[in-house]
């Protein structure tokens, strides 16, 4: 009985390998007959749907659905986003669990090395030929890179720029931070509570042009922190003459500030424009790339790029359509559309070709200043430097400390923190 049993368990099992080797036989198999003539090839495939989480803007994120299924739909490739609340936890918790995970993630860059480090993310080379990324402004094609290896799609990007306010703006522009601190001394009235230039000077990221300028650095590629480096020393006891002019730095200060008529101009990001226009400032635009600095540099802010990454449960089914909604993602179409649409600035360099986004003042500039921008570290470490910088830049232009001995402590305080991370 036992061998009888035996005999029908492997007969079944040999009976599904074999209706199993049907299903997935190429289409140009040679026929099971030879005798027989081959049919002719089955050219159509089954409906793929591929999920994207996000947590951002849905209008930005429907336009890219748009135009990517727009450009796959005689493939049967359909992109739907889905957004999820805190995405980035999410994905810890999800990321390599097959049946719950997305297929892909669109995001901000600086989140990439954590994901990387989890070991859920697939290399872009693992999918598709990364010559599509041939015509990206460099800077967002390095923001998505670890170890010399490719893990995001850059699809737009952002940084900050010079805002100012026409009606009380005097001139042109300064091209160099002298001439820029000489006007904020003449046109500064800080009893009067007005300002010439508003800025978050004891922010990280608002600092960073600065301290990029002038060849310094906030951590490097090896999780290093930079603070008692020379230059980044040099750089924030440059940024104090400025912050003694600048109000006192918060963000709702700076902003409201400059909303109110109260400052000429104000340095800041894209995300402004909606307050600004609220208010019926009329407001000119130029790019930090064009004040340089005593050394020649210009002006180096960081940027924040948003694109998409693909996850590694992804490939065993659904590589070949992952790869083509890479292809389209990466199209100057989805550029163009998301300029004109919702006022992002592409990543890929042809999208500015047309007519429609070279017409867009805000995007123009900041194409302009990626020539200097550098993007945000990627690296999980990051995330322990937002405070020390923050302490010493706050020391420094609030409190007076001397710049080397506040670098000193927020070095320390910094490498205390990421040995906490181990």
């Amino acid at each position: 009985m036992k061998k009888v049993t035996a005999l029908l368990v492997a007969m079944a099992l040999c009976l599904a390998a074999l209706a199993g080797c049907a299903q997935s036989k190429p289409q140009d198999a040679p026929p099971a007959n030879a005798d027989q003539p081959a049919a002719p090839a089955d050219t159509s495939s089954d409906p793929v749907t591929v999920t994207v989480w996000h947590d951002g803007d849905e209008g930005i994120m429907q336009t890219i659905a748009d135009q990517v299924n727009a450009q796959l739909a005689d493939d049967q490739i359909t992109v739907v986003f889905e957004k999820k609340t805190d995405m980035p936890n999410q994905l810890k918790l999800y990321g390599s669990d097959a049946a719950n995970a997305p297929d892909m993630y669109f995001y901000a860059h600086d989140v990439l090395g954590s994901f990387v480090a989890m070991d859920i993310l697939a290399p872009l080379s693992d999918v598709t030929d990364t010559g599509i990324l041939a015509d990206h402004l460099p800077m967002t094609v390095e923001a998505g890179q670890i170890g010399g290896k490719q893990y995001l799609l850059p699809v737009y990007f952002e940084t900050l720029v010079f805002l100012y306010n026409k009606a009380l703006w005097e001139g042109d522009i300064p091209g160099t931070t002298e001439e820029l601190y000489d006007y904020m001394v003449s046109h500064t009235d800080a009893a009067a509570g007005t300002y010439a230039v508003v800025n978050q000077h004891t922010n990280a990221y608002n600092v960073s042009p600065f301290i990029n300028g002038f060849g310094g650095y906030i951590i490097d590629e090896n999780a290093k922190p930079g603070l008692t480096d020379p230059k980044t020393i040099e750089a924030a006891a440059y940024n104090q003459k400025f912050g003694a002019l600048q109000a006192d730095g918060d963000y709702n200060t700076v902003t409201t500030l400059f909303n109110e008529g109260k400052a000429a101009a104000i340095i800041g990001g894209p995300w402004l424009v909606s307050g600004i226009e609220a208010a019926g400032i009329d407001y000119g635009i130029a790019s930090l790339s064009d004040i340089k600095l005593p050394n020649g540099s210009g002006l180096a802010p960081f940027s924040g790029i948003q694109g998409a990454g693909v996850l590694k449960v992804a490939l065993a089914e659904k590589k070949d359509a992952v790869a083509k909604v890479l292809t389209a993602m990466a199209s100057p179409e989805v550029g163009v559309d998301l300029a004109v649409k919702s006022g992002c600035a592409p990543a890929n360099n042809k999208s500015y070709d047309d007519p429609q986004v070279a017409a867009k003042e805000m995007i123009s500039v900041i194409q302009k200043t990626a020539s200097t921008a550098q993007p945000m570290p990627n690296i999980p470490e990051m995330g322990s430097m937002w405070g020390p910088v923050e302490s010493m830049l706050t020391a420094i232009n609030k409190n007076g400390a001397d710049p080397a001995q506040a670098a000193a402590d927020a070095q320390a305080a910094a490498e205390q923190a990421i040995a906490d991370m181990q």
